[in-house]
C-alpha cells in the first residue's frame, strides 16, 4: 500500500516541485491510517518519522516495521535505503526534546525557491528545513525590498535569507541556539550573503550594530524587552516560535497558548508604523480574534501559505499582523 501510495504521488509532486524551483517537499503524510508515516524528500534522498502510536509497541517490532517501510519508499522511489532515514516521533520533553539521533552527519544541499539550504537528514527529527513555510518564506521575501527585518526564533535562517534575496535592507536573526546561528550563516553563505555575530548587548546600548545581515544568541522576549526600551524598530518581523519551549537558556518556559499575547504584543512594540508581523503557530487549534489585538489589522493567512504538497495535511496557524 505504501508503495504504490509513494509511486503516485511522487509522479504528481515532482512535477509540480520542479516548476516551483524546489527539490525538496512533503510526500507523504499518513495518508493511509495503517501507515501513520511522515516522509519528505531533500534532493537525492528522504527523511521523516513515525508518529507516535495510541497504544505501547515493542521497541523492536517497530524498528522492524521500519525498516519494511523504508524498503517500500526506496522501491517506489527508486531512492537507496541507505539514503532514507524514518526516525520515531516521541512525546519529548526538557532535553530530550532536542535528542539527537546519530552522528552520522548525512548532509545535503538542497533548493526552494531557487535558494539553497543546508539540511541534516540523520542526526535529529527536524532536518533543518521546516517544508510547510516554503510559500510562507517566499511571501515576506516579496515585501522585505528595503526593508529592516527582524526574524526571532529564527531556527537555522531560513525566513532571513529569502528576506535577505527579497532585497531587505537589514536583517536581525535572533535565537539561543549557537548550533542553529552558526548553520544560519551557513545558509546565508550558501547564498552568496555573509552574516556577522552580534552581542545583544549592543542593542541595550544603544550601539549601531555591525553588518547588514546579523545574527543574535538571545533571549526573544529579552530582546525584544530591551529594543523596546531603546526604541529600535523593524519593519517587517517574522514570529515562529516553538510551541513549547523549556531550555536552560531562556528565563522560564515558553506556552505558545499561555504566551502569544505577550509574544506578539512585545512584537508590536518594535514594529514601526506601516509595518507587518507575520506570526505562526503548530499549536494544534490555534486561533487569532481580530479583537485581541484592537489597534492593528489582523488577517488569516493560513490557507495562503500552504503549497501543493502540504493541502489538506497542515494544521498550523498563520497570521499578518499590520499597523
Amino acid at each position: 500500500m505504501l508503495e504504490n501510495r509513494l509511486r503516485k504521488r511522487s509522479k504528481h509532486l515532482r512535477k509540480w516541485a520542479k516548476r516551483i524551483g524546489t527539490d525538496s517537499y512533503r510526500l507523504y503524510d499518513r495518508d493511509i491510517p495503517e501507515i501513520p508515516l511522515l516522509i519528505e524528500i531533500y534532493g537525492d534522498a528522504a527523511a521523516g518519522a513515525l508518529y507516535a502510536r495510541p497504544y505501547e509497541k515493542d521497541e523492536q517490532e517497530e524498528e522492524a516495521w521500519l525498516r519494511a517501510m523504508s524498503d517500500a519508499a526506496s522501491r517506489a522511489l527508486d531512492i537507496p535505503v541507505d539514503r532514507i532515514f524514518l526516525k520515531q516521533r516521541k512525546r519529548q520533553r526538557g532535553a530530550d526534546q532536542y535528542e539527537r539521533f546519530s552522528e552520522s552527519g548525512f548532509v545535503r544541499t538542497v533548493t526552494e525557491n531557487n535558494l539553497r539550504f543546508k539540511v541534516n537528514l540523520s542526526d535529529y527529527l527536524d532536518t533543518g528545513l521546516f517544508l510547510d513555510h516554503r510559500k510562507t518564506r517566499s511571501l515576506v521575501a516579496a515585501e522585505a525590498a528595503g526593508k529592516r527585518v527582524l526574524n526571532l526564533f529564527c531556527y537555522t535562517g531560513a525566513f532571513s535569507v529569502h528576506a535577505a534575496a527579497g532585497g531587505a535592507a537589514e536583517i536581525d536573526s535572533v535565537d539561543l541556539s549557537k548550533t542553529y546561528l552558526d548553520w544560519a550563516a551557513e545558509n546565508f553563505a550558501l547564498n552568496g550573503y555573509a552574516a556577522v555575530e552580534a552581542q545583544p548587548e549592543a542593542i541595550a546600548a544603544r550601539r549601531p550594530l555591525p553588518g547588514r545581515y546579523r545574527l543574535i544568541r538571545a533571549d526573544a522576549l529579552r530582546f525584544l524587552s530591551e529594543a523596546s526600551a531603546a526604541k529600535i524598530t523593524w519593519d517587517l518581523i517574522v514570529l515562529d516560535p516553538p510551541t513549547f519551549s523549556n531550555s536552560k537558556k531562556m528565563a522560564g518556559t515558553l506556552d505558545v497558548r499561555r504566551d502569544f499575547r505577550h509574544l506578539v504584543e512585545r512584537c508590536l512594540s518594535v514594529l514601526s508604523d506601516g509595518g507587518a508581523l507575520w506570526f505562526s503557530t503548530n499549536a494544534k487549534g490555534f486561533s487569532l480574534q481580530n479583537d485581541d489585538f484592537p489597534a492593528v489589522a489582523i488577517a488569516d493567512v493560513g490557507k495562503a501559505t500552504l503549497d501543493e504538497d502540504f493541502a489538506g495535511h497542515s494544521a498550523r496557524a498563520c497570521y499578518t499582523l499590520r499597523k
